[in-house]
């Protein structure tokens, strides 16, 4: 449905100018903006763009001479990427699953459906399950036995949970994600190859080869409200205690959670995250991609990441991290510029010990 600049304003808390009674339908970007829709020019390079399209209202940025840029209204925030929140929300058509339980669909006599549960074709609820409230389970999704979903969450497309998972309200899966899946644990009859590794950093290994004996997943996972689980993510049970995500924590593509992690509230992991089981992290962790994170480790509140970061020891809380192993950012970047000197370094004094060598040379 189209929205007024005035409606939007009101919802969003945000300043309206000029025409405020111009309705749009969506958003787009600055150079491909149609008239009927509001074009995000956030920054001033942005918004350098709304001449190349067809925009006659735009958001900027407080302060923005929105009059000069050609157009009729304009939408000013002071943090326009925060108000972009609220307004994608408003502007979002949603995934287009039908309503009420396709005619496919498997419940299980003993699952409770609270009111207004949608579930998509050839999805199946298991035993005991619990479905809160308005919850919208897409096509081709599973909840296993004894499982409980919380009240308005969205499963999309393919999404796995497995048995005894406890999941808060407003959950949202992507495509492809699993929660409850056995835990990675497997151990040898006698002190391992691994074992020893560990313990002298590779000066010993003269353990024999042994087969895996499987250690089973007794636990289950617990995940608290408002967590978001990207698509193909991977969310372990427990050994013997569950796995556990806490309140607000977000959750990118393909990242793996092992088994009996604990995760604090309002977490960040991007994508292809991966945390070893049994280690902990604090509230407002901020995992850039391809971080790992040793098992049985704990990583302190507020600490941040840098790409493709390598977590081996317990980190402080409030640190910011990078490299391979893990030191504190600033150091990292300081050593790496270090690295970059070195050639020519070598080469200087390599023109020192080929002066000095010279017969009749100083020194």
């Amino acid at each position: 449905m189209p929205y007024s600049i005035f409606d939007i304003a009101t919802a969003l808390g945000l300043e309206a100018q000029g025409d405020t009674d111009l309705e749009v339908s969506g958003v787009n970007e600055p150079a491909l903006a149609a008239s009927d829709e509001l074009a995000l020019a956030m920054k001033p390079e942005f918004a350098a763009q709304i001449a190349d399209g067809q925009a006659q209202a735009a958001m900027l940025w407080q302060g923005a001479d929105w009059q000069a840029l050609g157009l009729r209204a304009a939408l000013l925030a002071p943090r326009p990427r925060h108000a972009l929140s609220g307004l994608s929300a408003m502007m979002d058509p949603g995934p287009g699953y039908g309503g009420g339980i396709h005619q496919s669909a498997i419940v299980d006599p003993s699952a409770r459906l609270g009111e207004g549960v949608s579930i998509g074709p050839f999805s199946i609820v298991g035993a005991g399950a619990e479905i809160g409230a308005g919850t919208i389970i897409g096509p081709q999704c599973h909840v296993g036995w004894q499982s409980r979903v919380g009240a308005g969450s969205l499963l999309h497309t393919g999404v796995r949970i497995g048995a005894r998972v406890t999941i808060g309200a407003r959950f949202i899966a992507q495509p492809g994600a699993v929660v409850g899946g056995d835990g990675f644990s497997f151990v040898t009859p006698e002190p391992s190859g691994v074992e020893q590794v560990r313990e002298t950093l590779g000066r010993e290994n003269d353990a024999e080869a042994q087969s895996w004996a499987r250690i089973h997943s007794l636990g289950g996972v617990t995940i608290a409200d408002d967590v978001e689980l990207g698509a193909n993510a991977c969310i372990d049970r427990g050994t013997v205690r569950d796995t556990v995500v806490g309140e607000g924590t977000k959750i990118d593509n393909l990242v793996q959670v092992g088994h009996n992690v604990v995760i604090g509230r309002n977490c960040l992991l991007c994508g292809q995250v991966g945390i070893a089981g049994s280690t902990v992290l604090g509230d407002n962790v901020v995992l850039g991609g391809q971080t790992g994170v040793v098992d049985n480790i704990r990583v302190g509140d507020r600490v941040i990441t840098g790409a493709g970061t390598m977590l081996m020891a317990n980190v402080p809380a409030g640190r910011a991290m990078l490299g391979y192993p893990a030191t504190k950012m600033d150091a990292h970047v300081e050593s790496y510029k270090a690295i970059r000197r070195l050639p020519r370094l070598f080469r200087e004094v390599a023109a020192l010990k080929k002066a000095v060598s010279k017969p009749g040379g100083d020194g």
